[in-house]
């Protein structure tokens, strides 16, 4: 089985999180306490009953990556927003669960707490906790990123664009590691320097790296 190795944070939290490329399943190998963080996997099926099978009725928002609908996953007895990724802007299974990993890093109380991710076939859903206020929209929607030609005008102006807007996600969400609450939920300098050298890398080294690591 191949794994790539995605972070490493503080060894006092005993965390290592890897992802099994092969199954397209989210591990955590840290201590059974922590195990409480990692985002749940759903079926599409689930997610279609939970959403009266995406029923327009259910529907909340829709933007640029795709659209959010309202419904109610029975297992869990809870309210949950859950978006449908756009199938033609969707990454590599490898660039996608490392988002669902990081989204499940990241936790703060301006958020949208993830719950899960549904990866059946060429299916890609998120799953978020329902916003009762209303708000949902602003937040998985905002109109800042509906647009996403502008994403790099809107992250700094002064890149020119210069960077591939991949990048700059990435880039971000290792930002938002950084700056959680938790003093103990962010990563070590050593390690937000090793992502960011990899994300520097040419796409062919990267590969050759997968590949050594495999």
């Amino acid at each position: 089985m191949r794994l790539f190795s995605c972070f490493r944070l503080k060894k006092k939290s005993s965390f290592k999180w890897i992802i099994a490329n092969d199954f397209g399943h989210v591990i955590n190998v840290a201590d059974k306490s922590k195990r409480r963080n990692l985002s749940q996997v759903f079926t599409f099926h689930e997610l279609a009953v939970a959403t009266e099978n995406f029923n327009p009725q259910c529907l909340v928002g829709e933007g640029g990556f795709g659209k959010v609908y309202k419904g109610y996953i029975e297992s869990i007895d809870q309210i949950v927003a859950v978006k449908q990724l756009d199938r033609n802007g969707l990454q590599g299974n490898r660039e996608f669960f490392c988002e669902v990993l990081t989204l499940s890093l990241v936790q703060h109380s301006n958020l949208v707490k993830l719950i899960g991710y549904c990866a059946d076939g060429n299916q890609r859903l998120l799953v978020y906790e329902f916003m009762a206020s209303g708000s949902l929209e602003n937040h998985l929607l905002a109109p800042l990123f509906k647009d996403r030609s502008q994403f790099t005008a809107i992250a700094d102006p002064l890149l020119g664009g210069k960077y591939p807007k991949k990048s700059l996600y990435q880039a971000l969400a290792i930002a938002a590691m950084c700056i959680q609450e938790e003093a103990d939920r962010r990563p070590l300098i050593a390690d937000v320097v090793m992502a960011l050298e990899y994300l520097a890398m040419p796409t062919d080294e990267k590969k050759s790296q997968f590949y050594e690591e495999s």
